[in-house]
């Protein structure tokens, strides 16, 4: 029974309302050493409910459905009569779940206190797995993460204590990984404040990654928006097989679509090829989808998902999804908006890089075109694990390298570093061996955590501005976003690859083909990497690290110190004054990409994610200058002299100036972190004018009260000019569908009018008139 020893989160997936509950004795509690006040009833919404919903629509439709078409439609707040045309209409949903990192959780968790409510109204959860700073090793890391994030940690666990929210502790793992082994199932529909949320598609569920506001609107009860999706198909033929892995999968769709070709639409996996793919695998390649732009990815219900479910304690959950099988595949004759084939047959190794995820390599050609393009070819450091790769099959796979390097003699050239997902990986791992294999090749084991991979590295093996290269097993290799050095070039690719070219030391090892030599002159390859899908003898739970609401927390408190540097309750912003906009000065004109690590670094300053104030002063340090090709260096209109982009924001503020950035193509591109929406609305901003935006960071800016516009003609970027002052008008008769203009305000007296274009529904049109959706809220309860 002890793989049953996490079921403090699994049972809270008893289904009610028509779907079978589990039922739990007071001997198994005993056994698994949690008290049976655990096991309260959720209120998931039953396979009944989302079979009837879409009963409703397919006789509206009439029409075959896709997967994720009956799903999201499934979970629609009116079935009946809403408006459904992809790429069109606004959506309103009811997800069932909602799942927030301890980094985004403080802004999300102080919206909420601010909303006035007492208890979220659906099933919520912490999870505290971005603050752990990998430095030397696992249990040092968490424990000195313990000691400096006390203050937020204790803020978290009381906040989801008094508001109902389940609390994984510090140590647990990678939010996406429990939410695969406890939370996600066939035909969810979950929202998560972090990008990759999307990981949960791996279990048939449609799961999407949001801002905090959106998360908040969820956990009040709230319908959510969210735009009815295109549908991309994928139709996978042939088998994996040898070094070919999942991983390769999306490192080739993200070469095909590339960073923002998913934009607006879920990408729907279907086809025989499906079958040769583990659930885990399947999570990785829909985790990676955030990629892409795409809202969200899901693969249909098949025997690997149900073996995993067994697996996981949820055998129930299993036989219930096999009897509504019909509802959690796609119909047959359904119709994509755009149709991608690939044949895993001929599917190579892929690794992607440097700088953005979508430059995708063969990696039997990545030494030759690193050798062209001047990129350093000694690997430094491979680094496998990440929400994206740390199952029980990546480092068995891995592991199996790892053994037969150690078998000839040979260690990593390279330092190596892995992350287990979760503490049941972590104990799982240990028990079977495979981290002792690890440890011997020379690796080390940090903490069931994010880590390096966004950013959370003490990285001292080469210094700031040295040209180096590393290989992850990790989704985004943005400039800097692993060790805060821009001229680490980063490569994203399988953890079987990274393992092989860690041992060999070198972007010229192709592992397919070439050989290494032992310490006694023995030439040798490696063989294709081996690994089982799930533990033979099932998993470890290792410690258990959840802590469940109590049923009633109306007399508890939420302290929050307001000397703290770290957290900081929120004051609601001003509302739109009923006039238009006049002469904003362009703070910055964005140079290329602008991603949100661009806009809100993390790294360092993940520390200050509950702390608006502080944490804005980070705000575009990143981004460059058009002006000057320089990185928080503009210019201040106010006196003409250079500074860092917040100090210029904060004295236009104090001057009583509001600004508006001007940026390129696909804007916010990334996480999720809505901070770097609040804080161009704290600091005095009032719009954001692009080329075009990033799904999420454009929702994230409307929230906040902000104007996300486009250009109608995205050759008028090169209109603006970094000194001008630009008035917004239109907005008293701002309506859905009906561009703006803007009128450019050159240094020289001339004048130019163009067009804006905006998304906004009636909806968000009056989170922008209010000051920003948390403000409306507060309006309706009135």
């Amino acid at each position: 029974m002890a793989t049953y020893c996490l079921t403090v989160a699994r049972l809270q997936l008893a289904l009610g309302h028509g779907i079978r509950r589990l039922h739990v004795s007071a001997a198994f509690c005993a056994r698994a050493k949690v008290s049976m006040s655990h096991f309260e009833p959720s209120s998931y919404i039953a396979y009944e409910k989302l079979q009837s919903n879409v009963n409703t629509v397919r006789k509206r439709l009439n029409r075959p459905l896709t997967l994720s078409e009956k799903i999201v439609y499934g979970h629609l707040d009116s079935p009946a009569d809403q408006e459904i045309v992809r790429g069109r209409t606004y959506l309103r949903l009811r997800p069932d779940r909602v799942a927030m990192q301890d980094a985004t959780a403080q802004m999300a968790m102080l919206q909420f206190i601010s909303s006035g409510l007492p208890k979220v109204a659906v099933p919520s959860t912490i999870h505290c797995d971005h603050l752990i700073e990998a430095q030397v090793g696992g249990a040092q890391d968490l424990q000195k993460a313990k000691e400096v994030n006390q203050e937020v940690y204790n803020f978290l666990a009381s906040s989801g204590a008094k508001y109902g929210v389940g609390f994984w502790k510090p140590g647990s793992g990678i939010i996406h990984q429990i939410i695969l082994e406890n939370y996600a199932y066939p035909g969810v529909m979950l929202i998560g404040t972090d990008s990759h949320t999307p990981n949960g598609g791996g279990l048939g569920g449609i799961c999407i990654g949001v801002g905090g506001a959106d998360a908040v609107d969820v956990m009040a009860g709230i319908p959510w928006e969210l735009k009815c999706p295109k549908v991309i198909g994928v139709k996978l033929t042939g088998t994996l097989s040898g070094w070919t892995s999942p991983k390769d999968i999306i490192l080739k769709v993200a070469g095909i679509l590339t960073v923002k070709g998913g934009t607006g639409a879920i990408v729907e996996y279907h086809g025989p090829g499906v079958d040769s793919i583990s659930c885990t695998g399947m999570a990785t390649i829909c985790n990676m989808g955030a990629e892409i732009g795409a809202t969200t990815s899901v693969f249909p219900y098949n025997h690997r998902m149900r073996t995993y479910l067994e697996k996981t304690g949820r055998a129930d959950i299993a036989a219930l999804a096999e009897e509504y099988k019909e509802l959690l595949v796609p119909d047959t004759g359904c119709e994509y908006d755009q149709l991608i084939e690939i044949n895993l047959n001929e599917l190579k190794p892929h690794i992607n890089g440097p700088f953005t995820p979508d430059l995708a390599h063969p990696v039997s050609s990545i030494g030759s075109v690193a050798e062209k393009n001047g990129w350093p070819l000694d690997v430094k450091v491979g680094l496998i694990g990440s929400c994206t790769n740390s199952s029980y099959e990546d480092m068995g796979r891995a592991a199996s390298l790892a053994k037969q390097a150690l078998d000839k003699g040979l260690k990593c050239k390279a330092k190596f570093t892995i992350t287990p997902g979760s503490e049941q990986i972590r104990a799982t791992i240990e028990r079977d061996g495979y981290s002792k294999i690890f440890n011997d090749v020379g690796g080390v084991v940090l903490a069931n955590a994010c880590g390096p991979c966004i950013g959370q590295w003490d990285r001292r093996d080469v210094k700031k501005g040295e040209k180096n290269t590393i290989v992850t097993s990790f989704n985004r290799n943005f400039t800097a976003r692993n060790d805060a050095n821009p001229a680490t070039h980063a490569f994203v690719t399988s953890p079987e690859i990274v393992t092989a070219l860690a041992i060999a030391g070198t972007l010229k090892f192709n592992p397919e083909t070439d050989y290494l030599t032992a310490p006694n002159g023995e030439k040798f390859k490696l063989q294709p990497p081996t690994g089982d899908e799930l533990p033979a003898r099932g998993f470890d739970p290792g410690q258990d690290t959840y802590q469940h609401p109590p049923s009633d927390g109306t007399g508890l408190r939420v302290d929050v110190n307001p000397q703290s540097n770290r957290l900081q309750l929120l004051e609601p912003f001003d509302k739109w004054n009923g006039r238009d906009l006049e002469d904003l000065q362009v703070l910055i004109k964005v140079k290329g990409k602008c991603t949100t690590d661009h806009i809100s670094a993390a790294g360092p300053w993940l520390k200050f994610r509950g702390h608006l104030d502080n944490i804005s002063n980070n705000l575009l340090i990143g981004a460059v200058n058009v002006e000057n090709d320089a990185v928080n260096k503009i210019r201040n209109q106010l006196t003409g002299e250079f500074g860092g982009v917040p100090d210029v924001a904060r004295e236009y503020k104090r001057n009583g100036v509001s600004w508006v950035v001007v940026g390129d193509e696909n804007y916010g591109e990334g996480s999720s972190r809505e901070h770097a929406a609040l804080e161009p609305r704290h600091l005095g901003g009032r719009a954001i004018i692009v080329k075009s935006f990033a799904r999420i960071h454009e929702t994230n800016l409307k929230k906040q009260g902000l104007l996300p516009l486009t250009f109608a003609d995205p050759a008028d970027y090169e209109k603006i000019r970094p000194d001008d002052k630009i008035s917004i008008t239109g907005l008293k008769t701002f309506v859905p569908g009906k561009p703006l203009q803007a009128i450019l305000k050159h240094s020289d007296g001339s004048k130019e009018t163009i067009e804006l274009n905006h998304t906004f529904n009636e909806t968000q049109i009056e989170w922008f008139q209010a000051g920003s959706a948390l403000n409306r809220m507060k309006e309706l309860q009135k």
